[in-house]
């Protein structure tokens, strides 16, 4: 008897609950806003901003000011050293530590135990229920699921709190009956160092019938390439015969596709992107032939959205889930069970969907070039980039882009350097198709490239193999839920990598 055809009933309830969002979306999320207010009035800035009278959303709106992470950021730090009571109620032990703002090296971001339980963990669940719905013959719980996790360290001395990475936090608290099927063994899959971490994985999980993958595309793929290595084998079906499903999350999966379906041949082999981020689990695609996700609007997570157009004036628009539009793009701000409050996440969507509410993510509202007024967004070079390779055969490991302000010939340009697992035969048609594209997707990058007046051609430069690993190794970032910035109005990032490019 398969284990999956027993398992699979407990998720008949939740796949009908779903169905819920399609006509009472609005309904859901004020249920979320109410459940969010009554568990935290009681804070310090529950009190503070009135939480007691909130009685509707124009209520909340008009009491709670718009944060970013620096607003915050008392509050968390006061957490962090042991005060409870503070953005939730209760004691907050855990905290993911994600990138830096432009004042600390890193942030760390409160994880309760109702996020851990009502967002994080329903994210998990809910991925599993949807892929099950979408696929009756799955064996998913008849194998081992490899799940790729970070690290956590303890937290400024305080009993029983650790700050580390999300996947890490939600490795160490997951039930125990979990553990049952999941691979590598806890303290593997906890190792700091990323290098000696993915050997051990691969040693350890090449002999377990692995049915389904779990992490972020480009860390997960240095894993399975190591295990091609133990094994000598060509393709990852003759490892793992039952393998059927990758969910990926953290990093568009767009640039690392191609390798893994050369990688996985089989048929049967699945993708299901998730929206996974260390400030909670807000989407999932529950379409296979459709790539935008669902917006899983009834955790504890509270939504509202602020028009690109308007992000930087000082009094901007925002609006709750019911108040947005298909084809525009929105930074996105949530309220969470972890006690974050009208929080400016910092990634941007699109929706192609109110009924129900589905969307794609568009980028991040600092990762984008806009030196010369073309609005360029991660959506446009990502499908610029699978263009270029499509029409080429090339395949783009990893890629970051940012402005040239004025070269020796007074020119400006975008510099793109890009490590390819594939080189195209021509890199200048690679080029030219790259450039070509993004006007033909961005009419304000195009309007700057006319006649070459107020921008010039882009160009690319070729990052030598491992470059961009190497660079996030210098950082103390290699593995877990570390990225590459894409796009930037910086030149930072790309003169770090280009000066270790040689």
């Amino acid at each position: 008897m398969s284990l999956t055809k027993i398992i699979r009933g407990a998720f008949v309830s939740r796949q009908k609950e779903i169905e819920r969002y399609d006509k009472e979306a609005e309904a859901l999320q004020m249920e979320v806003l109410h459940y969010l207010m009554s568990n935290a009035k009681h804070t310090e800035y529950g009190r503070k901003y009135s939480f007691g009278a909130v009685g509707s959303y124009s209520d909340y709106a008009s009491h709670v000011p718009v944060n970013t992470y620096e607003e915050l950021k008392g509050y968390i730090d006061r957490m962090r050293h042991g005060e409870c009571d503070l953005l939730w109620k209760g004691s907050v032990k855990w905290y993911a530590k994600s990138s830096g703002t432009t004042n600390d090296k890193s942030k760390f971001i409160p994880v309760s135990h109702d996020g851990l339980q009502h967002v994080h963990y329903a994210g998990g669940k809910d991925a599993v229920a949807l892929y099950l719905r979408n696929n009756p013959d799955s064996r998913l719980f008849d194998g081992k699921s490899l799940i790729l996790g970070g690290s956590h360290s303890p937290n400024y001395g305080v009993a029983d709190s650790l700050v580390g990475d999300l996947s890490a936090i939600l490795i160490e608290n997951i039930n125990p009956l979990a553990n049952l099927v999941r691979v590598p063994k806890k303290a593997t899959a906890l190792l700091s160092d990323f290098e000696i971490k993915r050997d051990r994985i691969a040693r350890e999980t090449i002999n377990k019938n692995v049915t389904n993958i779990s992490g972020v595309p480009s860390w997960m793929l240095s894993v399975l390439t190591r295990v091609m290595e133990l094994t000598g084998k060509k393709h990852l079906e003759e490892v793992w015969p039952n393998l059927e499903v990758f969910f990926h999350g953290g990093v568009a999966f767009t640039p690392y596709r191609k390798q893994y379906e050369q990688l996985i041949t089989s048929p049967n082999m699945h993708y299901m992107e998730t929206y996974n981020a260390s400030e909670g689990f807000f989407g999932l695609q529950d379409d296979p032939a459709d790539k935008s996700m669902l917006l899983m609007i009834d955790y504890g997570v509270f939504y509202e959205f602020i028009p690109m157009d308007e992000f930087d004036k000082e009094n901007p628009t925002v609006v709750p889930l019911w108040g947005v539009e298909t084809n525009k793009n929105y930074a996105m701000l949530i309220s969470t069970s972890c006690g974050l409050w009208r929080y400016v996440i910092g990634d941007t969507v699109s929706f192609t969907s109110t009924n129900p509410y589905k969307f794609v993510i568009t980028g991040r509202t600092k990762h984008f070039i806009n030196a010369f007024g073309e609005e360029l967004i991660v959506d446009n070079a990502e499908k610029g980039l699978a263009y270029a390779c499509e029409q080429t055969g090339a395949e783009v490991l990893e890629y970051t882009a940012a402005p040239v302000f004025m070269d020796d010939n007074a020119k400006c340009r975008h510099q793109w350097l890009i490590e390819f697992s594939k080189e195209p035969a021509d890199l200048d048609k690679f080029t030219e198709l790259l450039d070509k594209k993004l006007q033909e997707i961005n009419s304000d990058y195009e309007a700057k490239r006319y006649k070459n007046i107020t921008l010039q051609h882009l160009e690319i430069v070729k990052a030598r193999k491992d470059l961009f690993n190497d660079w996030l190794k210098s950082k103390g970032k290699l593995g877990g839920q570390h990225k590459v910035p894409r796009l930037s109005n910086s030149r930072k990032h790309i003169d770090e990598l280009l000066k270790m490019n040689g």
